[in-house]
């Protein structure tokens, strides 16, 4: 499932929102949990999933990357 990486306006507080994709595409609404701010931008970072309960982040691209990297 997608980590997506959140962060408030009013308080600065950084975090993460678990969702599926499609939960995503219906428009997710964050909260803080700090403040409880509805006042959130998402951040832009990697991709990152989570398999069990350990978080898997793809290869990036490189010289050691190897094929089918980047298209």
């Amino acid at each position: 499932m997608p980590l997506y990486d959140f962060q408030c306006k009013d308080c600065g507080e950084a975090f993460e929102v678990r969702a599926t994709i499609k939960e995503k595409e219906a428009g997710l609404e964050s909260v803080c949990p700090k403040c409880g701010s509805h006042e959130v931008r998402q951040m832009l970072t990697a991709a990152r999933m989570l398999h069990g309960s350990k978080e898997f982040s793809p290869p990036a691209c490189g010289p050691n990357a190897g094929p089918g990297c980047c298209g």
